[in-house]
């Protein structure tokens, strides 16, 4: 039987492999992808402790569920505005390095 600890070290190990995808890496699209999979890493979690935290009635508790819709929406929006912007840089500078990109000034 899977545990609430077992969704919580997956969750951690996800989160970790993220962070270390936005701590290492220096293309802006791989941080961008590992951001999202620290948001997904923190979603498993909240479904995890809304599954086993059940209500007196014997229902599972809902309202984290539907606090992961909220996050989903956000990455979202997050998503279309970031690639927005790196296709801005892309065409002023020809590159997607961290390093070679360092003011917002075109």
């Amino acid at each position: 039987m899977v545990t609430l600890g077992d969704y919580l070290i997956v969750s951690g190990i996800l989160f970790a492999i993220g962070f270390a995808g936005v701590m290492v890496r220096r293309n802006l699209i791989v941080i961008l992808m590992s951001l999202e999979l620290m948001l997904n890493a923190a979603n498993l979690s909240l479904v995890a402790f809304s599954r086993f935290h059940v209500q007196p009635s014997g229902l599972p508790d809902y309202n984290a569920q539907v606090f992961v819709f909220f996050i989903i929406t956000v990455a979202a929006a997050e998503v279309a505005v970031g690639l927005a912007i790196l296709v801005a840089l892309y065409r002023a500078r020809q590159t997607t390095d961290v390093k070679d990109i360092t003011s917002l000034k075109f």
